[in-house]
């Protein structure tokens, strides 16, 4: 009888107050109904083997589940967290390197200012996984019970139980065509470290020589009044590049309108930068002089270095516009 007792008030306990002593009475009865007349404790154990685990036997009783996320919204849980994760972490990420490039006075050691934002980086990603995860795993714990459908058969993405149907929306995508979040993310970053650097770099691009506190910038590489009076086409730029990674973050692989789109946002950064850096008066004369002096180069140093730049730009646009289209020509 102990063990029967004991059995009892371990389904019970995880109940209601209120229903405890009728459900108590209830199992009681199945019980003993389930016994021989002249029991003995093996009887016992066996009829509470058949009975279950009090745990599984008590959730049967409740209206509510009792897990955090159940089968149900598990798969749907999970494909968000994939999704949001590293979309917040970016996020943060860029917000982090945008605003210490904003900031940077230029008094303090360029080493010093890396280390503190690879620092302050993974601390900001981790504090940021932390409050999605929770805040997701709250959301969904409420959707959990707040449904009070019976079914636990998987949802999918669209919040609807699974059908045949369904495999007619997913696009197979061969592993050579796939636009990988990572490549997204990654060309998120670029731009807004590249973007950071082109409106901030009177304080950041230049020639650093060791000072007494490490690195201390000596002059800037290009008059910054030139720089800004091409906002107006660099901001489109910044436009397109996030428009294009957007929408490669949508499709998921690469397609014949992709490639092309790749090509008009390639062509136009490589139009705006060959027409900034042409102008004559971008570089400071100061560093010109100081090239000159460094590297003991007779002739135009400027000249070398925009033809140069040019022509490394020019390259890498076409191999990457090459490399769309050969990638959106593949077959299925």
């Amino acid at each position: 009888m102990r063990m029967i007792d004991l059995y009892i008030q371990e389904v019970t306990r995880r109940l209601p107050e209120k229903s405890r002593e009728d459900i108590a009475l209830e199992l009681r009865s199945t019980i003993e109904d389930m016994l021989p007349d002249d029991y003995t404790e093996e009887d016992v154990k066996l009829v509470l083997e058949k009975m279950g685990n009090p745990a599984i036997l008590a959730s049967g009783y409740l209206d509510r589940p009792m897990h955090l996320i159940g089968p149900r919204y598990y798969d749907v849980y999970i494909n968000l967290l994939k999704i949001i994760l590293p979309i917040a972490a970016v996020i943060s990420l860029i917000s982090l390197i945008a605003n210490t490039i904003v900031s940077y006075s230029g008094e303090e050691a360029v080493l010093n200012v890396l280390l503190d934002v690879i620092g302050l980086g993974i601390w900001k990603i981790l504090s940021t996984c932390i409050q999605v995860f929770f805040w997701l795993t709250v959301v969904f714990s409420i959707i959990e019970r707040t449904d009070h459908k019976k079914s636990q058969t998987p949802l999918t993405a669209c919040f609807k139980e699974w059908t045949p149907d369904d495999l007619n929306n997913i696009p197979y995508i061969p592993k050579e065509k796939a636009i990988s979040k990572v490549e997204v993310f990654l060309g998120l970053l670029w731009t807004a470290i590249w973007a950071s650097v082109y409106f901030n770099a009177s304080s950041l691009v230049g020639v650093y020589e060791k000072g007494s506190n490490g690195l201390e910038f000596v002059m800037p590489t290009f008059n910054q009044e030139v720089l800004l009076s091409y906002w107006p086409l660099v901001v489109a730029v910044i436009g397109l590049e996030i428009a294009l990674d957007l929408y490669k973050l949508m499709k998921g692989q690469w397609t014949k309108r992709i490639a092309a789109l790749n090509t008009v946002m390639q062509g136009f950064s490589s139009v705006v930068f060959i027409i900034i850096i042409s102008n004559n008066q971008l570089f400071n004369p100061a560093f010109v002089t100081y090239m000159a002096d460094l590297f003991s180069i007779t002739g135009d140093v400027g000249n070398w270095f925009i033809w140069g730049s040019i022509f490394t730009v020019l390259l890498f646009a076409a191999i990457d516009i090459y490399q769309g289209f050969r990638k959106a020509s593949i077959k299925k």
